[in-house]
């Protein structure tokens, strides 16, 4: 049985007749809802099941939404959900006082720095300190006035005690031949310490404490102080 035209309703025949839309249509009546244009399976544009031109195809508009109670209730619903889950987040990161920052290269370098500074107040502290336990305490000297005589038939003779000779600071430890590596490159803070590079050979390396050594920069044939975290033992 042959359908019928969504158009007029009348019998499509198979020779007339177009498939499109998912409905029948005669080719006279496959034509534009609005100017009527005779259309083909070429140039129409389907909307909601009927055919248009490119002129009248229906443009999609944004819709406003009213303030209806409802969507009211739903923001102000949206809303308080909102602040409860931030007030559960302050809850939980109050009291930690630090955030997780990225080990970027700036802030490597800062840290680099700041071991710099660091190692330069410690030294400083060091050289007080030595200075400090090297230098001796001058005695004071006797009043002569003790010293007279107490009648006219006794004679005194007294000779002030020579006062202590300060001893000159204590010179570098001998050499032991230890070798070491630098590993960084290091710029001297003061006048008894000693620069070198990444890469240079220390050589005739002692111990000083925890923190220092003394040796000499085999490259350069400067020797003083340096730090011991800047370099590694061959």
């Amino acid at each position: 049985m042959n359908p019928l035209c969504s158009r007029c309703n009348l019998v499509v025949y198979p020779t007339e007749k177009v498939n499109c839309l998912d409905k029948y249509w005669h080719k006279g009546c496959f034509s534009c809802e609005v100017c009527k244009m005779t259309l083909n399976m070429k140039n129409y544009k389907g909307f909601e099941k009927r055919p248009y031109c490119n002129a009248h195809y229906p443009k999609t508009n944004f819709t406003c939404v009213a303030d209806t109670p409802e969507n009211l209730r739903l923001k102000q619903q949206s809303k308080m959900q909102s602040q409860v889950l931030y007030r559960e987040d302050f809850e939980k990161n109050k009291g930690k006082g630090f955030s997780v920052v990225a080990d970027t290269p700036e802030l490597q370098r800062i840290k680099k720095t700041q071991d710099q500074i660091s190692n330069i107040k410690y030294h400083e502290e060091f050289e007080k300190r030595k200075m400090g336990g090297d230098a001796p305490q001058k005695p004071s000297s006797p009043n002569p006035a003790a010293f007279q005589p107490s009648g006219g038939s006794q004679n005194y003779h007294f000779e002030p005690a020579p006062e202590p000779v300060r001893q000159a600071a204590a010179g570098p430890p001998p050499s032991a031949g230890k070798r070491y590596r630098a590993v960084y490159d290091y710029a001297a803070a003061d006048e008894d310490e000693v620069s070198f590079m990444d890469g240079d050979v220390i050589v005739d390396v002692q111990q000083i404490d925890e923190g220092w050594m003394y040796g000499r920069v085999e490259r350069t044939g400067q020797q003083g102080m340096l730090p011991a975290n800047y370099v590694e033992a061959i």
